[in-house]
Order: C-alpha cells, then structure tokens, then sequence
C-alpha cells in the first residue's frame, strides 16, 4: 500500500465503545455485570420519590448527629444506618424498611458480624402484606470468612 492510501475505518455493525473506549459484546454479559443491558427500567431519582427521600434525609441526620455520638462500633460493613438506606432506595420503604430492620435487630454483640451487602432482589417468600418474610433475621447468610470480631 502506497502513501495515497485510504484511512482505515471502523467497523459500524459492532457494538459501539462504552465509556472506557473498549468495545463489549451485551451478548457476553453475566448478571452481576453494572453495564448489562436489563429489561428492568432505571430507577428514580430519589428526589422524585417523597418518601424514599424523607427516609434518606432522616437517616442522613442520624449520620451526621448521633451516630458520631455512639462512636464507630458497627459489627458490620456497610454499617447498618448505610444498609438500611441502600435498602430503601432499592426496594421501596416498606420492604427496604424492614430489611433495614432486621440488620438493626441483629447488630449486637452476639448477633452475627462481617460483610453484609442488601440483596439484589427481594426475596421469593416476600409479600406485602408480611414484609418480615423477606428480611434476613439471622447472619446464616454471612460468609465466615469475612467475620469482623
């Protein structure tokens, strides 16, 4: 090929390059993977959820005032006012509520301990009108490894 050449150009019936500049294939996605395409739409701001966002300011203002008063002695990570706010924000302030309840309940010094994310998706025996069925009341769910006492 001569210097007159045509400049290379790229492909326009791949996947186009996300945000890093690589190219990824959605067909190769895993289920924990952030940037999968889902059928589930993206959720609310929270500002455009009243109750969610009152619940975030409250525990906000636990943050800020009397959590620093108790001292940092959380038995697990994410603490659990941090917990129970991720809990609200992703399945709602009733079911979110009251896993965020049940982490509360079981932070004490012969409750369970260690990495503690809220769960993905709400559990199957969930319903509304028993929402404790979804809470984990005990840290049998809790891998050992990550104990933190």
């Amino acid at each position: 090929m001569g210097a007159h050449s045509a400049p290379a150009v790229p492909p326009t019936d791949g996947p186009a390059p996300c945000a890093c500049g690589r190219h990824h294939d959605p067909q190769s996605r895993t289920v924990g993977d952030p940037l999968a395409p889902s059928a589930a739409p993206a959720p609310l701001p929270t500002a455009r959820r009243p109750v969610r966002f009152l619940a975030h300011l409250l525990i906000r203002t636990y943050q800020l005032t009397l959590s620093g008063l108790s001292g940092r002695q959380c038995r697990h990570l994410p603490t659990c006012s941090a917990y129970t706010d991720e809990a609200i924000q992703r399945h709602g302030f009733w079911a979110g509520g009251w896993i965020g309840l049940a982490r509360v309940v079981r932070c004490h010094p012969w409750g369970s301990s260690g990495f503690d994310p809220v769960p993905a998706a709400l559990d199957p025996t969930y319903r509304w009108w028993a929402p404790w069925r979804g809470a984990r009341w005990t840290g049998r769910h809790i891998d050992p490894a990550t104990r933190l006492d």
